[in-house]
């Protein structure tokens, strides 16, 4: 007699709850529990193969994570437009994690800017500044283009970066109707 299949089983069930904890996380709590695991890995890699190297490996695999989690934000709500994927704004902001002004927010054109970044915050926190774009900022428009490709961002500058404020401006693709009219 064997326990395997009872086991495995409870692994099945583990899984399960872990899933509906993490859902219960706001994404700056998300962020913080990877950054525990990623910023040692990430400074280990850069001793052995070079700051450089580490952090484009780094880079290349969370804009690979960051377009399937907009691939799959767009499938889960049935449509990727423009004022579709903002509706998500608040997965990003929750928990205070950001202080946004919107400045315009229409179907053709989004924008906003983050006054507070509680993600910068973090990162310096932790000793991990150099490493916060890589983690969160550069998620921003590999999220976005795995919503859909056809939807522009344009930011010029981030607190990440040290700037006072980032400014994020969306904008959606035109229709082939509008392109050839010169809208």
């Amino acid at each position: 007699m064997t326990t395997q299949p009872e086991q495995q089983h409870d692994a099945l069930d583990v899984d399960a709850l872990l899933a509906q904890a993490a859902k219960k996380l706001t994404l700056i709590e998300r962020r913080r529990i990877e950054a525990g695991v990623l910023v040692p890995l990430i400074r280990a890699f850069q001793h052995e193969i070079g700051e450089e190297r580490a952090n484009a490996i780094a880079r290349k695999v969370i804009v690979e994570v960051a377009e399937e989690q907009g691939r799959q934000t767009a499938a889960t709500k049935g449509r990727n437009d423009l004022l579709a994927f903002t509706e998500n704004m608040q997965a990003f902001s929750g928990g205070g994690a950001l202080e946004i002004e919107m400045v315009e927010r229409n179907e053709k054109r989004v924008g906003f800017n983050v006054r507070r970044c509680r993600f910068a915050e973090m990162y310096r926190t932790l000793g991990a500044g150099d490493l916060g774009g890589i983690l969160s900022c550069n998620r921003d428009f590999s999220n976005v283009g795995g919503f859909n490709p056809a939807i522009g961002l344009t930011r010029t500058q981030t607190i990440m970066q040290g700037a006072e404020f980032c400014d994020f401006r969306y904008r959606a693709a035109q229709a082939p109707e509008e392109r050839a009219a010169g809208a």
